[in-house]
C-alpha cells in the first residue's frame, strides 16, 4: 500500500481507500452487516487506513458497520463521515448550527467514538457556503473535542473554491475522473496552496469506467444508476459523473482501444487519478471483498505513458467536455 498526506489533517492515508455508500450490498438492497464486515475487513487487512461513510448511507447502518469493523480490527484507521443530507427539504434554511450539532452527536453514537476524525458537510446548498456561523459551529465542536477536522463534500468546483476560504476546512471531497476533469484545471493548485486534502469520489463514474457495462446492462429500481440519470433524486452529476449513459459507453469503447486487451479499464481509471500528486486518496466503493482486491491492484499498474495521457485528453475534449465540463 502507498500512503499520502491528507492535507492539514496530518493523517497518513492509503492512496486507495474505501467509500461505503454501497458497502452493505447492492444499491437498493437490504443492508447486510456480515457482508459489510467482510468488505471493510478485507480493506483494512490490505492496508486501507481511511474509510468514508455518511449518516444517510443505509439510514446510519453504514456508520455502525464501519465503526464496529474498525474497532474489531484493532488497527489505526481514520473514519470520515458526513452530515446535512438528512435535512428535508434539503435547502439552505434547514441548515442551522443546532441541527448540524445534533447530527454530529448522532454519528458519534453510531460509530461508537468520542471524537470524529473527520466530519464533512454533505454537498450543502450553495447558500450555505456564505454562512460563517455554520463553519464556526464546527470550530466549537473541535474545541469541545467532538471532532478533529472539518471537510466539505461538494458537487461543483466553485463550491470547493468557496469552501476552502474557511480556514477550518481541511479537506474537500470532489468527483474527479477521466470523464470529470474540470477540478484539475485550477482548483487542485488552489487546494495544494492551502494544504487542503483532496478526497476523490466517483472515480469510476458509477462503474462506467470499469468497462463492464453495455447498452443491455440493466440496473435495479433501487439503484441510482436506474432512477437518477437525469437528477430526479439528487444532483445528476453523482450518477455516471453526469455523462449520458450511451455517450459514456461509446467513450469507454474508445478508451479500451488505447490499452492492451485484458488490462482492466478500472485500473487505468484509478491510475490516471493517482498520477495527480495533489490527490490525497481515492474512495472507490465495493460491494464484495473481491472488488476491494481489484481496486487495490490498480496501484501495481505502471504510470500511464505520455502518449496514453494525450489520447485520453483528446477523447475527453472530443466526446465528453462539450456535454458536461462547465456543469460542475
Amino acid at each position: 500500500m502507498n500512503y499520502r498526506k491528507l492535507g492539514k489533517t496530518g493523517f497518513e492515508v492509503s492512496e486507495i481507500s474505501l467509500g461505503t455508500w454501497q458497502v452493505g450490498g447492492k444499491w437498493g438492497s437490504k443492508f447486510d452487516h456480515d457482508l459489510a464486515e467482510s468488505i471493510i475487513r478485507e480493506a483494512i487487512d490490505n492496508g486501507v487506513t481511511f474509510i468514508d461513510t455518511a449518516d444517510v448511507y443505509s439510514d446510519g447502518e453504514s456508520e455502525r458497520a464501519v465503526g464496529e469493523a474498525v474497532r474489531r480490527s484493532g488497527k489505526e484507521v481514520r473514519i470520515a463521515t458526513k452530515c446535512g443530507r438528512q435535512i428535508n427539504p434539503h435547502v439552505n434554511k434547514g441548515y442551522t448550527p443546532a441541527i448540524l450539532r445534533g447530527y454530529v452527536e448522532d454519528s458519534l453514537k453510531r460509530i461508537g467514538t468520542d471524537c470524529l476524525d473527520l466530519i464533512q458537510l454533505h454537498c450543502p446548498p450553495a447558500e450555505v457556503y456564505y454562512r460563517p456561523e455554520i463553519f464556526g459551529e464546527f470550530e466549537k465542536l473541535k474545541q469541545e473535542g467532538k471532532i478533529l477536522n472539518l471537510g466539505v463534500s461538494v458537487e461543483k468546483v466553485e463550491e470547493a473554491i468557496k469552501a476552502i476560504e474557511f480556514e477550518n476546512v481541511t479537506t474537500i471531497q470532489i468527483i474527479y475522473n477521466i470523464f470529470r476533469q474540470r477540478p484539475h484545471e485550477k482548483f487542485f493548485a488552489m487546494a495544494r496552496e492551502k494544504n487542503v486534502g483532496l478526497i476523490i469520489r466517483v472515480p469510476l463514474a458509477s462503474g462506467l469506467l470499469s468497462g463492464k457495462f453495455t447498452s443491455e446492462t440493466r440496473f435495479a429500481p433501487g439503484d441510482h444508476r436506474f432512477f437518477n440519470r437525469n437528477g430526479m433524486k439528487f444532483d445528476k452529476g453523482e450518477t455516471f459523473a453526469g455523462v449520458p449513459y450511451e455517450t459514456g459507453l461509446k467513450a469507454v469503447a474508445r478508451l479500451k482501444e488505447l490499452f492492451p486487451e485484458g488490462l482492466p479499464l478500472a485500473h487505468v481509471a484509478l491510475k490516471w487519478i493517482l498520477m495527480r500528486e495533489e490527490v490525497s486518496c481515492i474512495i472507490p466503493g465495493a460491494s464484495s471483498p473481491d472488488q476491494i482486491r481489484m481496486n487495490l491492484e490498480a496501484m501495481t499498474l505502471p504510470p500511464l505513458s505520455a502518449e496514453q495521457l494525450s489520447a485520453i485528453d483528446k477523447l475527453y475534449e472530443e466526446d465528453i467536455k462539450p456535454l458536461v465540463h462547465q456543469l460542475w
